[in-house]
C-alpha cells in the first residue's frame, strides 16, 4: 500500500490528479469523464484527454462507464462518452477504470463489445452476481468500503471467491468509509480496514493480502 491512483471524473479533477502525481512520486492519475457528466461530452473531451495521456504519470482511462441511478446524463449519451474512451483506451494503450451502477447489463455489453483484450478494473466492485461471468472475462475487481459493511455478504463471497491475480482493493475517497470508520469521510490510509477485511475472508495474513494486491496493482498500472 505505497501508491495512490487519483481518479478524474471530468477535465478539471483529471487535470488535478495529474498536479498532484505532478507533485508526489506516490501518486499516479487516472484521467475520463465520469457518466453522470455525459450529457456534455464531445470529441474535444477526446482530444484533453489523449493530451493528458502522453503525461508519464497517467496510468488509466477512467473512471467511465453507466450510471442509471441518478438521472443527471441521458443513457444515449453516457454510452456515446463510455464507448469513446474504451476507444481512446486501446488508441493509447491504458486501462480502463469502470463505474458502473444500476447498469451491469449494458455496461457488461458494452466491455464486450468494445474492450476485448484491454485491461478493464471494476472500480468499487459491485456485480457479486455477475462474479463468474467478469471472471471469465479476466477483469480486475477492484473492492472498495462496502465489502466491510454487516449487510454485504455477496459481495463478500465475491471478494472471498476471486482469484488472486484478478483481485485489488480501494478507498473510492472521500466516499464509501469502511467499517470501523464508516459514517466519516473517507481517505486513502483506510484502504488498510478493506485490506485487513479481506484478507480475513480469504483466510490469509495481511501482509500476504498486502503483497498480493500490490502486484496486481504494479501489473495492471504499469509502476
Amino acid at each position: 500500500m505505497e501508491r495512490i491512483v487519483a481518479i478524474g471524473v471530468g477535465r478539471a479533477s483529471s487535470e488535478g490528479a495529474v498536479a498532484l502525481a505532478e507533485a508526489h512520486a506516490e501518486v499516479h492519475a487516472a484521467v475520463g469523464v465520469h457518466p453522470n457528466d455525459a450529457d456534455g461530452f464531445t470529441e474535444a473531451d477526446i482530444d484533453w484527454m489523449r493530451a493528458l495521456c502522453a503525461h508519464p504519470r497517467v496510468v488509466a482511462v477512467g473512471e467511465c462507464g453507466l450510471d442509471y441511478f441518478r438521472d443527471h446524463a441521458r443513457p444515449e449519451n453516457q454510452m456515446r462518452a463510455f464507448r469513446a474512451q474504451i476507444a481512446l483506451a486501446r488508441e493509447v494503450g491504458l486501462p480502463l477504470v469502470i463505474h458502473t451502477r444500476e447498469a451491469a447489463d449494458d455496461t457488461l455489453a458494452v466491455l464486450a463489445e468494445d474492450a476485448e483484450g484491454l485491461t478493464v478494473v471494476l472500480h468499487c466492485f459491485s456485480l457479486p452476481d455477475r462474479l463468474d461471468e467478469v471472471v471469465a472475462r479476466g477483469y480486475v475487481l477492484s473492492f472498495a468500503g462496502p465489502v466491510t459493511f454487516p449487510r454485504s455478504t455477496d459481495l463478500q463471497r465475491a471478494a472471498r471467491d476471486v482469484p488472486g491475480h484478478l483481485l485489488m482493493v480501494e478507498t473510492d475517497s472521500p466516499y464509501l468509509t469502511p467499517v470501523p470508520r464508516r459514517g466519516r469521510p473517507n481517505r486513502p490510509a483506510n484502504v488498510a480496514h478493506t485490506l485487513r477485511f479481506v484478507a480475513g475472508l480469504r483466510g490469509v495474513s495481511e501482509e500476504e493480502l498486502d503483497e498480493l494486491t500490490s502486484a496486481n496493482a504494479a501489473r495492471v498500472f504499469g509502476w
